[in-house]
C-alpha cells in the first residue's frame, strides 16, 4: 500500500509542475522524429551476406518496459510465441518446428536449457536487453548449429553517456501487479559500468471464463432448464520475480575491451490451476522456484583488418517444483518434490581477418560443459511405495566453424560456412551452408538473397535420460534447408521511408523428435521419419513525417508456415500422416503502429494466431484444437521536463478488445488490463542544465 501512495502522490504533484516545464518542453520535442536518409545496401557489411535477419528497434525495446521478451516477439515478429500466461513458460519456435529447434545465445553465450533444449522467454525481461535479433533458418549456422528453426539473438551494450545517470519506474496494474524498475551508470572515456534491477509481483487472479466447464440451471422441480459457463479466477497463479544485471566494460583505447556481464535470477511463482481441475485452490500448493545465475567475461582485440577474441561463461540453475495437497486438515502430502541443478561451464574463441576490401575469413570454436543432476523424491507408485527417479548426467559439447566471404564487385557477395559439432561422444556429419545475394537496382535498394544449408540436432539430456521415458536410442535429428527471398528499401529522408521483403522457405527434417503416449502409462521420445516444414515470411516498415514535430511509424509482419508429418505410420491407428504438427499455426501476424507528437506518443499493437491442433491427428474436438484469435494492446506516454528530473508517464491497455482466447489448451489468459507506469530519470551535474534525448 506505500507503494501506492506513493505513485499517486507523485501522479498528484505533477498538474501543479506542468505549467513550470512548458516553456522548456516546447523549446524542444521529447522525439527524435527525423526520418535518416536511406543507404545503399551495396555497401552493407560482408558479414551478413545472404542472411534472413529480423533486428529489433532499441525503441520497441525501451518503450515495452514492463513486458517480457516473449511479449516483445508476439507484437514484432511472426515466430509463434507458446505462453501459459504471464509468470509463467513462454516458448518461441520458428517457421514450424518446435521450441527446441531455437537456438537462444545471450552475449554470444548459449543459454538453452540442456535438460530440455529449449528457453522460457517470460524469465527474460526486455529492460535488461539492448539489443535483440532473429536469424531465420539457414542464417543460424552462422552463429551456432541445431537451430533447425532459427536462432534468438540478444545483448547488452557498453554505450552509457558520459557521468552517473539513473532512472527509475514505478508501475503498476491490474490483478494487484507492481513492476519496478532501476538503472544506475556510469561512463567515462575508458570505463562503462551499469547495474539493473528489476521486481515484479502480482497474485495474478484475473477472471475468466471457462468453457471446460457447464453448470446446470434448475427450475423450482429441480429440472435441468438450462446450463451456462462459469466465471472463475486463476487460482494459484501469483509470482515474485527479481532480476539483477550487473556490467562492467573497459576500453584501453589500444585496440582492446573487457568486459563482465553477471545476470541473476530468483523466481517464486506458483502454476495455475488448469480450466479442467475441480479442486479447491486452498487444499494444494503448486509451485515452481528458479535461481539461477549467468556470467561471461570477455576480452576482444581489435584492429583495422582483424579481430581476435575470447569469452568464458558459467551458468547454475536450481529449480524447484512441489505438488502438496491437504489430506487433512493441517496434514500435508507431499505428492512431488523435484529438484534440479545445471551447472555449464563455457569457452569460446573466435578471429574475424579481412585480407582486402573483397574477402572476410571467419573463425569459431566453443565449449560447453554441462553437468545436470535431476530427480523427483516423492513419485508415488501405483503400490503405495515411493520412488526415488531422476538422471546425474554430464556431457561436453563443441562447436567450431570457419567461414569465408566473397563480395567481387560491390553488387554481389557469396559466403560459406562449414561447421562440426559434437555432443557428448557423437559427431555430427559437416554442416555445409552456402550464402549469396545481389543487388539488382540500386534505385529502391532491391536485392535478391538466397541460401542453402545442412542442420544437425542432438537429442536434449531429457529425452536420452529422463526417467521414466528417456530413449539412449534417439537418433539425431537433421536435414536441409532452402531459402530464398527479396527485399527493398526506399525513402526521401525527412518525408517518408518504406521497406520490406518477401522471403521463402523449405525445411525437411528427418528423424524429428516427439514425446508419445506408452501403453505403460507415461510419455516417451520417438524419432518421426521425416517432417516438412516450408511456407513464407513477409515484413514491412513505413515511416512517414506529415508535419514538423509528427511521425507515424507502421511495422507488420506475416507468416504461412504449413509443417507437415511426411513420416510412416507407427501404428494402424496413427492418425498423424499428412497432418499439421500439434500446436503449429500455419498463420501468424502482427501490427505495430507509433504516433509521435512532440513530448507524446500513442502505440497500437496487434497479433493474430491462426487455430492449433493440440493432436497429432488434427481432431476438431473440444480439445483437439485450439481457435484463432487476435490480440490488440495500446499505450499513451507522455514526457516532462524539469529542471530536477525528467518524468515519463505511461498508460497502458491490454487485450483492448476483452478477448476471450487460449495460447495453450486448458491455461486461461486475462481478459482486457491496466497498467500505469512513471518513470522518473534525475539530472546530474552537466545533466541538470539540459535534458538527453536518448531517441536521438
Amino acid at each position: 500500500m506505500k507503494r501506492l501512495y506513493l505513485l499517486f502522490a507523485l501522479v498528484a504533484c505533477l498538474p501543479a509542475a506542468l505549467f513550470a516545464q512548458q516553456t522548456e518542453s516546447k523549446k524542444r520535442p521529447a522525439w527524435h522524429l527525423t526520418i535518416p536518409e536511406v543507404t545503399i545496401i551495396g555497401h552493407r557489411p560482408m558479414k551478413e551476406i545472404g542472411v534472413q535477419k529480423t533486428k529489433f528497434d532499441s525503441l520497441a525495446l525501451k518503450e515495452n518496459i514492463a513486458l517480457s521478451m516473449a511479449d516483445i516477439l508476439t507484437f514484432n515478429s511472426s515466430v509463434f510465441v507458446k505462453s501459459y500466461g504471464r509468470a509463467t513458460l513462454s516458448t518461441v519456435a520458428f517457421r514450424g518446428t518446435s521450441p527446441s529447434h531455437t537456438q537462444v545465445t545471450w552475449n554470444g553465450m548459449r543459454i538453452n536449457n540442456p535438460m530440455l533444449g529449449m528457453t522460457d522467454f517470460s524469465t527474460i525481461p526486455s529492460y535488461f536487453i539492448d539489443n535483440a535479433s532473429l536469424l531465420h533458418g539457414t542464417s543460424s549456422v552462422n552463429e551456432t548449429g541445431g537451430g533447425l528453426g532459427g536462432l534468438v539473438k540478444l545483448g547488452t551494450a557498453p554505450e552509457v553517456a558520459e557521468g552517473f545517470h539513473a532512472q527509475y519506474v514505478q508501475g503498476i496494474g491490474s490483478f494487484k501487479t507492481f513492476d519496478e524498475f532501476a538503472r544506475f551508470t556510469y561512463g567515462s572515456e575508458r570505463w562503462h559500468v551499469s547495474t539493473r534491477a528489476v521486481y515484479s509481483s502480482s497474485p495474478n487472479d484475473y477472471k475468466y471464463t471457462n468453457h471446460d466447464k457447464k453448470i446446470n440451471i434448475y427450475d423450482e422441480e429441480k429440472n435441468i432448464i438450462g446450463q451456462y459457463h462459469p466465471v472463475e479466477r486463476n487460482r494459484s497463479g501469483a509470482f515474485k520475480d527479481l532480476h539483477l544485471l550487473q556490467e562492467v566494460y573497459y576500453n584501453t583505447r589500444k585496440g582492446d575491451k573487457l568486459g563482465l556481464n553477471a545476470w541473476y535470477i530468483n523466481s517464486n511463482r506458483e502454476l495455475p490451476m488448469l480450466t479442467t481441475d475441480y479442486g479447491d485452490a486452498a487444499d494444494f500448493e503448486n509451485r515452481q522456484r528458479e535461481q539461477t545465475f549467468r556470467g561471461i567475461l570477455s576480452w576482444d582485440h581489435i584492429k583495422s583488418n582483424w579481430k581476435v577474441g575470447m569469452k568464458g561463461g558459467y551458468i547454475h540453475t536450481w529449480m524447484a517444483y512441489d505438488y502438496k495437497r491437504e489430506v487433512a486438515p493441517g496434514n500435508w502430502a507431499s505428492m512431488t518434490r523435484s529438484r534440479s541443478k545445471v551447472n555449464t561451464f563455457y569457452g569460446q574463441a573466435e578471429g574475424e581477418y579481412s585480407p582486402t576490401k573483397r574477402w572476410f575469413l571467419t573463425a569459431n570454436v566453443s565449449a560447453y560443459q554441462h553437468l545436470v543432476r535431476s530427480e523427483d523424491k516423492n513419485i508415488i507408485l501405483q503400490d503405495g511405495s515411493k520412488a526415488i527417479v531422476g538422471y546425474d548426467k554430464g556431457r561436453v559439447e563443441l562447436s567450431g566453424s570457419v567461414s569465408a566471404k566473397w563480395q567481387p564487385i560491390d553488387r554481389l557477395g557469396m559466403s560459406v560456412v562449414l561447421r562440426e559439432e559434437m555432443y557428448g561422444d557423437r559427431w555430427s556429419p559437416l554442416i555445409p551452408a552456402f550464402f549469396m545475394d545481389g543487388l539488382i537496382s540500386p534505385k529502391g535498394n532491391i536485392m535478391l538473397k538466397a541460401s542453402v544449408s545442412r542442420n544437425y540436432r542432438f537429442p536434449t539430456l531429457n529425452d536420452l535420460y529422463f526417467l521414466p521415458g528417456g530413449n539412449p536410442d534417439l537418433k539425431n535429428e537433421q536435414g536441409f534447408t532452402y531459402d530464398a527471398g527479396v527485399s527493398f528499401d526506399v525513402g526521401k529522408q525527412g518525408v517518408y521511408k518504406f521497406g520490406g521483403g518477401v522471403n521463402w522457405f523449405d525445411s525437411y527434417i528427418d528423424d524429428w523428435i516427439i514425446w508419445l503416449p506408452t501403453t505403460k502409462g507415461f510419455f516417451s521420445p520417438r524419432n518421426v521419419k521425416k517432417v516438412h516444414a516450408y511456407g513464407v515470411e513477409v515484413k514491412a516498415n513505413l515511416a512517414v513525417q506529415p508535419a514538423k514535430d509528427w511521425l507515424i511509424d507502421l511495422n507488420g509482419t506475416y507468416s504461412w508456415t504449413p509443417s507437415i508429418n511426411e513420416g510412416e505410420k507407427m501404428s494402424p491407428a496413427d492418425q498423424s500422416v499428412g497432418k499439421q504438427l500439434p500446436y503449429v499455426p500455419e498463420h501468424s501476424a502482427s501490427l505495430t503502429g507509433r504516433l509521435s507528437w512532440r513530448s507524446w506518443a500513442f502505440l497500437y499493437k496487434r497479433a493474430f494466431y491462426s487455430e492449433r491442433f493440440t493432436m497429432s491427428s488434427n481432431d476438431y474436438t473440444l480439445t483437439g484444437h485450439l481457435p484463432q484469435y487476435f490480440m490488440s494492446n495500446v499505450s499513451l506516454e507522455k514526457k516532462l521536463f524539469f529542471k530536477p528530473v525528467d518524468v515519463q508517464l505511461k498508460f497502458a491497455v491490454n487485450n483492448l478488445f476483452n478477448e476471450d482466447y487460449l495460447s495453450v489448451l486448458s491455461r486461461p489468459m486475462p481478459g482486457i488490463n491496466f497498467e500505469f507506469f512513471i518513470g522518473i530519470t534525475p539530472k546530474f551535474g552537466k545533466n541538470k542544465k539540459k535534458s538527453v534525448n536518448p531517441n536521438q
